[in-house]
């Protein structure tokens, strides 16, 4: 082989490497600050992970196990965490919580509900798949009373 597709494939490599991180690194991010917080948004006050991202909650869930694994994790990653997460402003620490996924990782929970990003939203603060139906059910961003918010915008 010469040096120029060589060349070729470590560039491409390279590239895809680089690729991966920036998707598992903002995932890696969620678990080290496993805290849950309450914020104005433009569907009123809604939960957002420590680091500003918001949650969702999947309508499919039921008896606060999560029934989005494979394909649809990757759209929806579940906001993992080591232990229960800690409360910020406006949460109420008694609904928070984990759930054990199938795969034996733990996943932050709030009033019974497993808790998921979209990979889409990639900044702080972006909401860009409310009440969106997708993998059989509805993705929906949650108030801090538990209740899931079904309008699609304001």
């Amino acid at each position: 082989m010469s040096v120029e597709p060589r060349l070729q494939i470590m560039r491409l490599r390279s590239f895809a490497a680089l690729l991966a991180l920036t998707v598992a690194v903002p995932l890696a991010a969620a678990a080290t600050s496993a805290s849950i917080a309450a914020k104005q948004s433009a569907y009123g006050r809604i939960l957002f992970d420590g680091r500003g991202f918001v949650l969702y909650a999947f309508t499919r869930d039921a008896h606060g196990k999560s029934a989005c694994s494979g394909a649809c994790a990757k759209a929806w990653p579940p906001y993992l965490v080591k232990s229960r997460p800690s409360g910020g402003a406006g949460v109420a620490a008694a609904r928070l919580g984990t759930t054990r996924r199938a795969d034996g990782s733990l996943q932050a929970t709030y009033a019974g509900r497993p808790l998921y990003y979209y990979v889409g939203d990639r900044k702080p603060g972006q909401i860009l798949c409310q009440n969106v139906v997708e993998y059989g059910g509805y993705w929906r961003v949650v108030r801090p009373s538990g209740a899931l918010v079904t309008s699609r915008s304001r």
